[in-house]
């Protein structure tokens, strides 16, 4: 049996080493055959460097370099289309997904043969910003209340899967991808091991708040049409708003007669319904600049030098 190992890589060349290293150690306590296949991510740093040396020091230790920067998400679309083992197992590079917990989850599956995936989450958040913990435990609550699959809080991409569930998932080709949510619509028996939140060995994380942001939205806006609904309701309840304030408004003329306007009720309700008409009209951008994307019918990513 062969365990196919992703590892998407941005800026990472302090982190390939020690990573390999301790994949090597594990490696050696499975017995198992690891192919790894690293994604190089358009890094401008030396990371393509190490990989190619890496290859030509350990035939096993396969490379992808993208044309340019494509995004995490098309990193993990191409090392899993890529990848020819009985398992897969994403990782990230630097350490934070504990390599030593591939032994138990390959364990599970050897003991479990209707489970179908092995992944992690984490139960403690110790080292992140506190605002960043917080918005990310809001962002579960949210999705998990509006889109019909279920993600877990604390999950992470690391994950030991069979190769049923991996050519599901291949079969899902679109160019807006959410892997988190991917994983969970094809609908794998899997069980989660959980563990405390590690620091990254070496360099510096490339997610600040912002593109965590960006990505819950993305998130949000692939796995649920709640969005739409909200500017449905929303509108709806403005119209119905607004007509019921100009019946009144006639009411008032008709019984005292026409006394004189005030300014700021008038800005506030134009205000108002302004504010939220932009609101509901961005919304519908959204989606509608999703579906332009996937009209292109582009590829994910492209491919500029791959190892032999």
């Amino acid at each position: 049996m062969t365990i196919s190992v992703v590892v998407p890589c941005f800026n990472e060349e302090e982190s390939i080493p020690l990573f390999f290293e301790e994949m090597e150690r594990v490696r050696t306590s499975m017995g198992e055959e690891f192919e790894y296949i690293f994604i190089n991510d358009g890094s401008s740093d030396k990371t393509l460097d190490v990989l190619q040396e890496l290859n030509l020091l350990n035939p096993c230790a396969h490379f992808l370099s993208f044309s340019r920067n494509f995004g995490k998400e098309a990193a993990l679309y191409a090392g899993l289309q890529h990848a020819t083992g009985d398992y897969v197992t994403v990782m990230d590079v630097d350490l934070q997904d504990p390599p030593e917990l591939l032994i138990e989850m390959k364990q599970k599956l050897d003991q479990q043969p209707n489970l179908d995936c092995v992944g992690t989450r984490r139960v403690t958040r110790e080292g992140e910003p506190p605002i960043r913990s917080f918005f990310a435990r809001m962002f579960y609550k949210l999705i998990n209340h509006i889109s019909q699959v279920e993600m877990v809080d604390g999950a992470r991409d690391f994950r030991l899967m069979r190769r049923p569930m991996v050519d599901a998932v291949m079969e899902l080709s679109e160019y807006n991808r959410f892997s988190k949510g991917i994983f969970a619509w094809v609908g794998f028996e899997t069980e989660y091991l959980e563990y405390k939140n590690v620091e990254r060995v070496a360099g510096e994380t490339s997610w600040n708040f912002w593109s965590l942001f960006k990505y819950s939205i993305e998130g949000i806006v692939n796995f649920s049409d709640a969005p739409l609904n909200i500017a449905f309701i929303g509108g709806l309840l403005s119209w119905l708003l607004a007509f019921v304030m100009m019946v009144l408004i006639v009411i008032r003329t008709l019984v005292f007669g026409d006394p004189t306007s005030g300014w700021p009720s008038l800005m506030t309700v134009i205000l108002f319904l302004g504010g939220f008409q932009l609101l509901t009209i961005g919304i519908l951008g959204k989606y509608i600049g999703k579906i332009f994307l996937e009209t292109k019918n582009r590829p994910v990513y492209v491919i500029k030098e791959k190892s032999k």
